[in-house]
């Protein structure tokens, strides 16, 4: 009984710490959003690990999120393999699971999709098998020092990350007001290695 009362709490924290992060991401000003992202953008591409990448995945960046259109368009220039996150139905558990898809067009090949978030269209999805990703740039509302993660509570990303090879980068981007002393986990979430912030 103890274990899930632990969890209840967990959960519970997750979520209030969930709407007020969603809080402080919607009274941020745009062009501060901009301006933030373009600094962590400038941190990423100065990344040893970053350059030497060669297949990347990228989420691609909600209204509130740290903005990754920009980084998405110039590592396809840099000519790295550019992978996006969709979300498909597993035939045998009815969960969703993402795969990343390779696009060389963000604008021309990805169209709105669930909870408004950009995905390829259903003729440019070109799945990217997961042994070939060296590195994947992951969103989050919230992240501690030790790259414990606080998603938007569906699991996708959680899913995703532990069937990555073992050499993948995975980093989450934040704005610095992102970053707690500690997030709240549960066995199932899995914490990135890096993070980028302003």
């Amino acid at each position: 009984m103890t274990k899930i009362a632990n969890n209840s709490k967990i959960l519970l924290y997750k979520g209030d710490l969930r709407k007020e992060i969603f809080n402080r991401l919607r009274s941020q000003p745009n062009t501060e959003r901009l301006k933030k992202s373009l600094i962590i953008q400038e941190l990423l591409f100065k990344s040893e690990k970053f350059r030497k990448a060669r297949c990347v995945a990228a989420y691609v960046s909600m209204t509130d999120e740290v903005d990754t259109h920009q980084i998405i368009d110039e590592s396809i220039r840099m000519g790295k393999v550019v992978g996006v996150p969709l979300t498909i139905s597993d035939a045998k558990s009815g969960k969703k699971d993402l795969i990343i898809s390779q696009i060389t067009d963000r604008i021309r090949q990805l169209e709105i999709g669930p909870y408004g978030i950009r995905r390829p269209k259903a003729n440019e999805i070109r799945p990217i098998p997961y042994k070939n990703i060296d590195l994947v740039l992951v969103p989050g509302l919230s992240f501690d020092i030790e790259g414990n993660r606080l998603g938007r509570g569906k699991g996708y990303y959680d899913r995703f990350l532990k069937k990555l090879p073992k050499n993948a980068l995975t980093i989450g981007l934040c704005f610095d007001f992102q970053i707690q002393k500690s997030v709240p986990t549960l066995p199932h979430d899995i914490p990135v290695r890096m993070l980028i912030s302003n």
